[in-house]
């Protein structure tokens, strides 16, 4: 077990960022979940898998939505509806513990970002629980399904779901993990396009080789050495494409940007223009949450699952969706994506096709096929 430090916190939270190609949520928000917990005289205390016995209680909480901005057509629809005091993802675990008559063991993260990492965090420290040292997804994903426990075909259900009015919804029964992503996604959608869920309420033995071990860990070490280097004055994006085993995709000014929220999604562009080595060229990449597809002159250059991210050239801030401007300086990171996403059935669901793209995978930094899945390893 380790208690986390304030600043072993900020690490994590750095490094989620920048593994969360754009996506994961905002930065702010998770450190304001981190702070209101450490005011509160709260421990972080992370844990191995190894450590977590066999029938404690796990779940995943997460927050779910757009991460663009609403109209003003939109935000008039909930003009007269009272906020709760109560933040939605500690609503939604009080709730669950009631339903279950069992009080959670630890928590995991759904994926790697700047607030969903810390919102998995957040109701497990704020109820003296553990935070596993594992997530499902190593890197941040648009929906449900993009996730190891999908890959298992592990149960998302029971599901409890709370939104900032202090609704609560109980899913008791879902089809499956495609199936609850369609049903949050809509409470989603009438939640000002933002509401906290905690699914995969499932005794450890069930979840042990499922996770992903290791990767708030990951995230630190990462969050580490990109602090380090922003400190010493070194080239941010070169450091952390090697700290990442991934590379310099392009480097460039954002010429362009174009963000949209549609069924509960931030949809759109980022065009940069190539500076330097990249004079004359051009890169684009997709957007649905997180960073999709790149294309450099307009081929096809890297596609999910492999990580797209983008630090600023001249703060060395990750720079999350949707917060790219024209005019910014960028650096684009391609790192690897974990190995339990290279498998066959991981792409299916999470691969070129999802993004659009015709023909198969080309991972970052390998020329290695994907792997099967009967051949997978169980963990790294």
């Amino acid at each position: 077990m380790r208690e986390l430090t304030r600043q072993d916190l900020s690490d994590i939270q750095y490094g989620a960022a920048i593994l969360g190609a754009g996506g994961g949520g905002d930065l702010e928000e998770g450190f304001d979940l981190i702070e209101t917990a450490l005011t509160a005289g709260k421990s972080f205390r992370l844990l191995s898998l190894d450590e977590v016995p066999d029938e404690a209680l796990i779940c995943t909480p997460y927050l779910l939505g757009a991460i663009s901005g609403l109209s003003a057509e939109e935000e008039h629809q909930y003009a007269g509806l009272e906020r709760s005091t109560t933040h939605p993802i500690l609503l939604a675990y009080e709730a669950f513990q009631q339903h279950l008559g069992q009080a959670f063991y630890a928590t995991t993260a759904c994926e790697l970002g700047g607030s969903n990492t810390a919102a998995a965090f957040f109701p497990a420290v704020m109820n003296d629980h553990f935070i596993l040292d594992a997530d499902p997804a190593g890197r941040a994903v648009p929906e449900i399904t993009h996730s190891t426990y999908y890959f298992a075909g592990l149960p998302a259900s029971p599901i409890m779901a709370a939104n900032e009015f202090g609704e609560t919804f109980l899913l008791k029964h879902v089809v499956d993990d495609q199936r609850a992503e369609t049903l949050v996604r809509a409470l989603c959608q009438v939640s000002r396009h933002s509401i906290a869920a905690i699914d995969h309420a499932l005794p450890m033995r069930m979840l042990r080789q499922a996770l992903i071990p290791g990767t708030i860990s990951k995230a630190l070490n990462l969050g580490r050495t990109w602090r380090l280097a922003c400190a010493q004055g070194e080239d941010v994006g070169q450091v952390v494409a090697e700290a990442g085993g991934g590379m310099i995709g392009f480097n460039g000014t954002v010429s362009a940007v174009e963000y949209n929220t549609l069924d509960g999604f931030t949809l759109g562009s980022i065009a940069i223009t190539g500076t330097a080595d990249y004079s004359g060229q051009h890169f684009k990449i997709s957007v649905k949450n997180e960073n999709m597809v790149g294309w450099l002159n307009d081929a096809v250059a890297v596609t999910i699952p492999d990580l797209i991210c983008l630090l600023d050239r001249d703060s060395g801030q990750p720079v999350t969706n949707p917060h790219a401007f024209v005019g910014q300086h960028v650096a684009v990171v391609l790192l690897p994506a974990p190995t339990e996403f290279q498998t066959e059935k991981a792409l299916a669901v999470f691969g070129p096709s999802y993004a659009g793209v015709a023909g198969e995978y080309q991972a970052v930094m390998s020329t290695d096929t994907p792997v099967p899945d009967e051949k997978k390893p169980a963990q790294h």
